[in-house]
């Protein structure tokens, strides 16, 4: 059991709070998500949760973490850059209880995960695995510990189709407690049957923690009920409110009045007007008490408002890309072969294929092909977000293009819809969260008018509450969108067409 007692992060350089007095237990069968914006401290938490020392360069807290002699597994977002240099062998040898496994159970596992067992004991570098194999390899080591508490950030992110059904069925039969940030509705609807909901309010200079014991389509409707009650009795309390002011502010001037009228004529009667306006001051101190106790307008964390600059359609007889590619490979893994590709008008595509099948590859020798035209206005935003963002520039100097006073106000403002608080907008791009970035990457799209997008998981990394945003946004927009995803509501929501990339080419998908 893990027990959390009026826990208080600090993030030590914006100088403002990821929690108050957060207090939660976790028990056996608990599958509990966090969820929450971009830069709300959930990754934050979970290092803490694992080992204070992960988060020890920016984050203080004070409160309780009571482990109970758990033994942990704890799944990062990203591999560090250490760990990105070893072969998969040197990884996994990092952990004694990998060495010591029985070889027909890590065969097993490796099976069910869809990777081959030689993979592990490979010299393959972490660095050149897809992103979804990385995951199953850290997946692979954790397990091999027969962990007791499960610590996973973002465990989806990068899965194939089949693997992402396996961590359903997986995530579910956990007779342990599991805690774990997802971006992705449909897993959270499928398994969480609690959840940590971590908001910042009043320009991110409140913190407010929830959690429910219910599942996450079941807390979404709870809040939206309590969020309607709560506005439908403040604004009731209101307008009974000001009539009753209205009405006191019609005895205190009739009062006013005739004090003044009848003070200097008659002593007496002034003597009584005074005493009668004490018991209207009175009256109205006691209103002024019960403003204090009135039920508040509810306060919540919205989700960005977004969107793209007009002008950014494509002719819908224009052809996007007819391309033919003989063999796709990376290094001196062949990958695919006969691939044929072709996409006319605004149409939205979505590339899925199991985990190392070459779809982030794919993706990037198509933005080759695209980048490069000037018929099209073509953008990519690639799953590593480093590959194009400067990591030392802030968010207002990566935007900027003349840098004069003018630009920055607007770009400003751009970052103010996108959720960025003042100060993270002066912050160096490599300390923003994933979301963050992806943020940036399309903003600057939209800046630069662009009608061709190319995205390789383009909703990894936006909240629950952005997520329907993220997907209206590209629904919406007007011109081509190639992507890779395994976001299967971003597929059902989003893309007209499915095409799996298999080892002999690309072949259409009627539904998931």
């Amino acid at each position: 059991m893990l027990q959390v007692k009026n826990l208080n992060i600090y993030h030590k350089k914006d100088l403002r709070p990821l929690t108050a007095n957060l207090s939660f237990t976790l028990k056996d069968g608990d599958k509990a998500a966090v969820i929450g914006e971009e830069g709300n401290g959930k990754s934050t938490l979970l290092k803490l949760l694992y080992d204070p020392a992960l988060a020890a360069d920016y984050a203080e807290y004070d409160g309780e973490i009571i482990r109970n002699h758990l033994v942990c597994g704890y799944l990062p977002q990203e591999l560090s850059r250490a760990d990105r240099g070893k072969t998969v062998y040197e990884f996994l040898s990092e952990e004694p209880a990998f060495l010591e496994a029985d070889y027909r159970e890590l065969s097993s596992l490796a099976g069910r995960l869809g990777i081959g067992a030689d993979l592990l004991y490979s010299d393959f570098g972490m660095e050149i695995l897809s992103g979804g194999e990385k995951i199953k390899v850290q997946l692979i080591r954790i397990l091999s510990r027969h962990p007791n508490l499960l610590l996973l950030d973002e465990p989806s992110n990068d899965m194939d189709i089949a693997t992402l059904e396996w961590l359903d069925h997986f995530i579910n039969d956990c007779a342990f407690p599991v805690l774990y940030i997802s971006h992705d509705e449909t897993l959270l609807e499928r398994t969480a049957n609690m959840i940590l909901h971590m908001e910042q309010l009043k320009r991110k200079t409140e913190s407010h923690c929830s959690v429910f014991h219910t599942g996450y389509r079941e807390y979404v409707e709870i809040r939206r009920e309590n969020f309607n009650r709560q506005e439908r009795l403040a604004l009731e309390e209101k307008a009974a409110y000001e009539k009753q002011q209205e009405k006191f502010r019609k005895i205190y001037e009739k009062v006013e009045y005739r004090q003044d009228m009848v003070s200097r004529q008659n002593p007496g009667k002034a003597a009584l007007l005074k005493k009668k306006m004490h018991s209207v001051k009175s009256m109205q101190r006691r209103f002024e008490r019960q403003a204090e106790n009135m039920t508040p307008r509810p306060e919540t964390e919205e989700a960005i408002f977004f969107r793209f600059a007009p002008g950014e359609g494509i002719p819908a007889g224009k052809w996007v890309i007819d391309w033919e590619l003989p063999l796709l490979r990376v290094g001196e893994r062949e990958l695919a072969h006969n691939i044929q590709l072709r996409i006319r008008g605004p149409e939205k595509v979505c590339v899925i294929g199991k985990n190392g099948a070459g779809k982030t590859t794919l993706l990037r020798a198509v933005a080759g092909q695209l980048l490069e035209r000037t018929d099209i206005r073509a953008a990519y935003m690639p799953q590593n977000y480093e590959e194009l963002l400067a990591p030392d520039s802030t968010p207002v100097e990566y935007l900027c293009r003349v840098g004069d006073k003018e630009e920055v106000t607007k770009i400003r403002t751009y970052l103010g819809s996108m959720k960025y608080t003042v100060q993270e907008m002066e912050h160096a791009i490599r300390d923003l969260s994933g979301g963050q970035k992806a943020k940036l990457l399309l903003l600057k799209m939209s800046m630069e008018h662009r009608n061709v997008l190319i995205l390789d998981e383009p909703t990894r990394n936006f909240s629950p509450l952005s997520g329907p945003v993220i997907r209206e946004l590209l629904r919406s927009f007007p011109g081509a969108v190639i992507s890779v995803s395994h976001d299967r509501m971003y597929i059902r929501e989003v893309c007209d067409r499915v095409l799996e990339l298999r080892e002999d080419g690309l072949f259409p998908v009627d539904s998931l």
